[in-house]
């Protein structure tokens, strides 16, 4: 399955950042899209459309990870925090409000923004998030214990 194409086609067709992000990852939680939709509904826009707060692709990334390991707690503040410093990492912040107005990435486009042909902001967010968590999820999984 290309969870990146599957964000990128919900994002498309009207649903939040964190909507999309957390719906490409509907096999792995066991939610169907329309539960993951409405889990999801309130974080799009830095929550509730303020812009003011956590970018709703990196929103709906936590989210999906506490989806994916709610027995533990320790875990998942872990992977959570990883996974916000990748972003960081990728577009230098975090608030929807920040990435909205320097527009990170529009000019030198992720992997998988290149591959999708995903050039607005917003899908670039997305798209790459859910590629930031694909490859989280991979390295926990290779991870010795």
């Amino acid at each position: 399955m290309d969870r990146c194409a599957l964000a990128y086609e919900l994002h498309r067709n009207r649903n939040n950042c964190a909507q999309s992000v957390v719906g490409a990852f509907s096999d792995l939680t066991g939610l169907s899209l329309e539960q993951c939709m409405g889990i999801a509904a309130g974080f799009g826009g830095g929550v509730g459309g303020s812009y003011e707060e956590l970018c709703g692709a990196i929103s709906g990334g936590v989210l999906t990870l506490g989806l994916l390991f709610p027995e533990n707690k320790r875990r998942c503040y872990a992977l959570s925090m990883e996974f916000r410093r990748r972003f960081q990492e990728a577009f230098g912040r975090t608030c929807c409000r920040e990435l909205l107005e320097a527009r990170p990435g529009t000019s030198e486009r992720t992997p998988a923004a290149k591959r999708l042909n995903a050039a607005t902001h917003c899908n670039i967010m997305v798209v790459t998030a859910v590629e930031l968590l694909e490859e989280l999820l991979r390295d926990e999984k290779n991870r010795p214990d």
